[in-house]
């Protein structure tokens, strides 16, 4: 993202790597039977706040997925300080966002198609 430092840079793949793994051993029965990815995690200056954005397959399951993510966002960020407490002194509020950057681009292949 423009204007992040490489700090920012950083810690937000360290926490992209860490809540993939996270949620991957959470497993695809925690969150309906879909597939949650983690495509990029952008942090505040101060990184006090992450948001995370998902991807959601199939995504016509993804507000659903959405509010299942968000409600166990609280284990989510526990298990992630875990991880992190050696790098950060505090771990960041996670904010969470459906990236919908994959159906864009199906779409745009549908109607290429055309």
């Amino acid at each position: 993202m423009e204007g992040e430092t490489t700090r920012q840079n950083k810690v937000g793949k360290q926490l992209q790597r860490d809540l993939a793994e996270i949620i991957q051993l959470k497993g695809m029965s925690a969150y309906g039977g879909a597939m949650v990815t983690v495509t990029t995690v952008n942090v505040s200056p101060d990184l006090s706040l992450a948001r995370v954005h998902l991807s959601i397959f199939p995504s016509n399951k993804g507000k659903e997925v959405l509010k299942l993510v968000e409600t166990s966002a609280k284990y989510l960020r526990g298990e992630l300080g875990k991880r992190v407490s050696k790098q950060l002194r505090i771990v960041p509020e996670l904010v969470f966002f459906i990236d919908d950057s994959l159906d864009y681009v199906e779409r745009i292949d549908e109607l290429l198609k055309k």
